[in-house]
């Protein structure tokens, strides 16, 4: 029985949800499956993927080919890597150990990269309704310039407690 990674569509027309599943390829698009690995939503910016990435390694390790979407939905979420890395093992050229720990330095910077995308496209959204409203956008002050010399500043700062306990007399 040939396995399919693919997308099963969901959702309402024109606002599309899809379950990532492992499907038998002559079973119908949005027929019988295997088993759900994953959900994913176009409509959030960024797109939003929830991918059980250990269930989608196992299923590719046994064979199962993905469609082009759901490659490029792998890809993203590093399973692909994964699998990459893992036949680099197999071959000799890694030890599991280290594979490992590329896998989660790569996972670690995708999803950095990910929270500033969200971050950034929630600061955008904010500032779009602000300039909807009619609010002037919020701009950011830059921090005072840090003097060069310490020896002036420590010289400045004793004269300003002289001044001050002379005052207190």
């Amino acid at each position: 029985m040939p396995a399919k990674i693919r997308l099963q569509r969901r959702g309402r027309k024109k606002q599309p949800f899809y379950h990532i599943v492992v499907a038998d390829a002559r079973a119908p698009r949005d027929g019988r499956f295997i088993e759900k690995i994953g959900t994913y939503n176009p409509m959030t910016k960024p797109a939003t993927i929830d991918l059980d990435r250990e269930k989608a390694f196992d299923w590719l390790m046994k064979g199962a080919q993905p469609t082009h979407t759901a490659r490029a939905i792998l890809r993203f979420k590093g399973v692909m890597y994964k699998k990459h890395l893992q036949r680099g093992v197999s071959k000799g050229a890694l030890t599991q150990e280290q594979a490992d720990s590329m896998f989660e330095n790569w996972v670690a910077e995708k999803e950095a990269k990910i929270a500033s995308r969200v971050e950034a496209e929630a600061k955008s959204h904010a500032d779009h309704l602000a300039y909807i409203s009619g609010q002037p956008p919020k701009v950011e002050e830059p921090a005072p310039a840090v003097e060069e010399t310490t020896e002036e500043a420590t010289a400045e700062a004793s004269d300003a407690a002289e001044a001050a306990s002379g005052e207190e007399e």
